[in-house]
């Protein structure tokens, strides 16, 4: 093969798998992920995992999950790694950004809050409109 087929070649895998990578939850998985509010700093999700559950490879920016119910998921990395992530209604976990793929491996359904988190804004905002409820 010549260098510069090679190299097109890479950068094709490349693009391929960054945007695999860049795929989003709600778009992968509209079963589990709900987006209940939305606006420019935050992105609300709940998430449903009944048993055998599954979504696949995606990503989050920086977020945190508020776990509602107990129960266990599988998550898959993109390099290959797995860990079981345990969760305890009450539990609240930081993760940063990242891309994978997750599976509701216990007996009982799983379900949380996911939040996450925008670019910030540039000037803290202070005025009576700060303080009404959300809505969505």
């Amino acid at each position: 093969m010549k260098r510069g087929t090679l190299v097109w070649l890479a950068l094709g895998l490349l693009l391929i798998g960054r945007l695999a990578m860049a795929q989003d939850p709600v778009e992968i998985g509209p079963d589990v992920y709900k987006v209940v509010f939305q606006n420019d700093r935050v992105r609300v999700m709940e998430i449903t995992f009944k048993p055998g559950d599954k979504i696949a490879l995606h990503s989050h920016p920086d977020h945190f999950v508020y776990v509602l119910s107990n129960g266990t998921l599988a998550l898959s990395y993109p390099d290959g790694t797995k860990k079981e992530f345990e969760g305890k209604a009450g539990d609240v976990v930081w993760i940063n950004a990242e891309s994978h793929a997750a599976e509701n491996v216990g007996t009982t359904e799983f379900k949380g809050v996911v939040v996450e988190l925008k670019e910030p804004a540039t000037v803290p905002v202070a005025s009576a409109d700060s303080a009404k409820p959300l809505t969505k």
